[in-house]
């Protein structure tokens, strides 16, 4: 694919059997596509670098070769793969099965990308993705032996690089909960006060709660969280947690999303029960929030309203950064919808792909 022009919008899909680009104008009115990438090949996440609008990521996994993170230079004419993979070291007990997340670091630390790996476990590295070392720190955390699995496994889904503070970080982990560092990775608190866990006899514990995803609330130590029990804002870097989800028909969901220049607009799609993971009532529709959560709005219009039984990922929702916002999700039978004026209007962008497992949208 020939590099897209400047001003055009990308989205970078992750399925089951391998990664497509989708690009389109500053209007988004249609859309070229160009994959799969990697075919046959399950990608959990595929992610521009912002560093340098040209840089791509993509976590690649097959049960016959393993795991890996490739990157490419020229937008999927050729990729590369790692030097040695992403791997625990030797001795550790752990074994990475699949790369579930990956997050370019700071403008100021260029060559630092960050993945997150299922056993939960975070890498680093410092050479553009070529090698990777673990953060020991999480990955030897005290409180390990809590950790359970959830439905997708144990995993490390979301990475957050904090932009006001050069050495916070957070990390969501399933199911674990919220944990940060101050320090650049060597030390981690768990930031789970207040969050639920309904599953444990113990409903409010330190650590075991199952974030589904986290995400960054632009203005300094604000956060937002889907999680198995609720959706949450916190306001004090993850001190404590407020719950945010009365007025949405259901405390379950998966993704969440936080518009770019407005903290207080985020986007959830509540399932019905993490019994029933469909939308409700088969009725799809994203829910929005300007007021941090105070308060929902349902936003179906163009959404299937009948017969949607469909399931949103963690990982399969994202915002642009046009002046009219663009909201982006995915489902597990393989639709896109996309709305350009920040959920107002939902339109179908593609259909018949395989299971989606990321969306990452972005202006180049």
């Amino acid at each position: 694919m020939a590099r897209p022009k400047k001003g055009s919008v990308v989205v970078l899909v992750g399925t089951r059997k391998g990664a497509f680009v989708f690009r389109s104008d500053a209007r988004r009115k249609s859309w070229a596509v160009d994959g799969p990438h990697f075919l046959g090949c399950v990608v959990h996440n595929c992610v521009l670098d912002p560093r340098d609008n040209e840089t791509v990521f993509a976590s690649t996994y097959t049960e016959w070769f393993g795991a890996d993170v490739r990157r490419t230079r020229n937008w999927g004419r050729t990729w590369q793969k790692t030097r040695g993979g992403v791997r625990y070291e030797r001795g550790s007990g752990l074994s990475v099965k699949c790369v579930w997340s990956i997050q370019p670091g700071r403008a100021t630390e260029p060559g630092v990308v960050y993945a997150g790996v299922d056993p939960a476990g975070l890498f680093r590295s410092e050479d553009g993705g070529i090698t990777w070392a673990e953060v020991k720190g999480i990955n030897r955390h005290a409180t390990r032996k809590q950790w359970a699995p959830g439905a997708g496994g144990l995993i490390v889904h979301s990475i957050l690089v904090d932009p006001h503070q050069s050495r916070r970080m957070y990390v969501g982990i399933s199911a674990a909960g919220t944990f940060r560092t101050d320090d650049g990775g060597r030390a981690w608190k768990p930031c789970n006060k207040n969050v639920r866990a309904d599953f444990q006899p113990n409903k409010f514990p330190r650590v075991g709660q199952c974030v589904h995803r986290l995400a960054l609330g632009g203005a300094p130590n604000l956060l937002y969280q889907q999680n198995h029990c609720g959706v949450y804002r916190s306001d004090n870097a993850g001190e404590d947690w407020v719950d945010i989800s009365r007025g949405l028909p259901s405390r379950f969901g998966f993704p969440i999303a936080v518009h770019p220049r407005d903290p207080r607009t985020v986007w959830v799609v509540p399932m019905k029960s993490a019994q029933y993971r469909f939308a409700p009532g088969g009725v799809l529709a994203a829910y929005r929030s300007t007021n941090a959560g105070r308060t929902w709005q349902k936003q179906g219009t163009g959404l299937p309203a009948r017969n949607a039984y469909v399931t949103i990922l963690r990982q399969a929702m994202s915002v642009d950064a046009c002046d009219s916002v663009g909201v982006y999700f995915g489902t597990e039978s393989g639709q896109i919808f996309y709305s350009r004026n920040e959920g107002r209007e939902w339109h179908l962008m593609a259909d018949s792909l395989p299971p989606v497992l990321s969306i990452s949208a972005a202006v180049v």
